[in-house]
């Protein structure tokens, strides 16, 4: 079974810009490279994109796709 804090990043959407609407897995890994060099906003969300961000640096992908709801 999979840590809740992980199922809930697999299943983060994207609350606002270009890719509002999709799951943070889904969002290119430039967008990561580029958003860590703006800063990660220091909330919640921006720690789940800076996990986000290290998932996709070292291609983890495949460990966040399992944890997808239907």
């Amino acid at each position: 079974m999979a840590h809740p804090d992980l199922e809930a990043l697999a299943n983060m959407r994207m609350p606002y810009g270009k890719y509002e609407g999709r799951l943070l897995v889904e969002i290119p890994e430039a967008y990561y490279v580029w958003y860590r060099q703006k800063g990660f906003p220091k909330t919640k969300f921006g720690d789940q994109l800076a996990l986000m961000h290290e998932i996709k640096m070292n291609g983890l992908e495949d460990l966040i796709y399992p944890l997808i709801r239907k």
